[in-house]
């Protein structure tokens, strides 16, 4: 193994209180929707691409409407990420540290752009990951995004850690193994290895 593939949200940390902050203050703003995000709500979309978690929150809107909240609410929360962050889970700034002396480590999150940098600027860990990537900048699946990883960065071994079964079946599509964060907030029934949480990466990698 050379590298280590991050998802973000459920893997790396839980942002569900600043996301539904962030949602909120923009339904507020909309006066033809009279509805509240709950942690609970965004909970159940985390690891979606941008355009699925608009059609599972508001199936009531028009397609149009809908992706224009959906980029407004994008932007905002971009803005309270770097401004209030999320919650890293344990161990995670002492487990990246300790495997990127050993590893190459990345990050492929179905976000929006701008996403990866809030988490970035926020929590100071972009010293430990040498590329990310996203559908908001490429458009493509997350399995593509693995793959764009990959290449752009010549990676011959590399691994994906997520906690969905979403994330399990990109890894299996671009034919790497799929080690599950089993705290994070999907299921998955078929990995490689599994994870109680992110320090047990350093005894599975040593």
């Amino acid at each position: 193994m050379d590298s280590i593939i991050f998802d973000l949200d459920g893997t790396i940390w839980d942002s569900c209180d600043t996301v539904a902050l962030a949602w909120n203050s923009v339904l507020k703003q909309n006066k033809h929707i009279n509805k509240e995000v709950t942690k609970k709500d965004v909970q159940n979309v985390m690891g979606l691409q941008t355009p699925e978690i608009g059609k599972k929150l508001f199936p009531e809107l028009d397609a149009y409407t809908r992706e224009q909240l959906m980029t407004t609410c994008g932007a905002v929360e971009n803005k309270y990420m770097e401004q209030y962050g999320g919650k890293l889970y344990e161990y995670v700034e002492d487990a990246l540290k300790q495997l990127s002396k050993k590893y190459k480590l990345y990050i492929v999150s179905n976000c929006q752009d701008g996403y990866i940098e809030a988490f970035y600027k926020y929590h100071q860990l972009e010293k430990y990951f040498l590329d990310y990537e996203n559908p908001g900048r490429t458009g493509l699946s997350k399995a593509e995004n693995i793959l764009l990883i990959m290449k752009r960065n010549q990676l011959l071994n590399p691994v994906y850690v997520g906690d969905t079964i979403g994330d399990g079946n990109a890894a299996k599509i671009a034919e790497i193994p799929f080690i599950y964060a089993q705290y994070g907030f999907g299921e998955a029934t078929e990995f490689h290895h599994v994870i109680e949480n992110f320090s047990q990466l350093l005894e599975l990698f040593e």
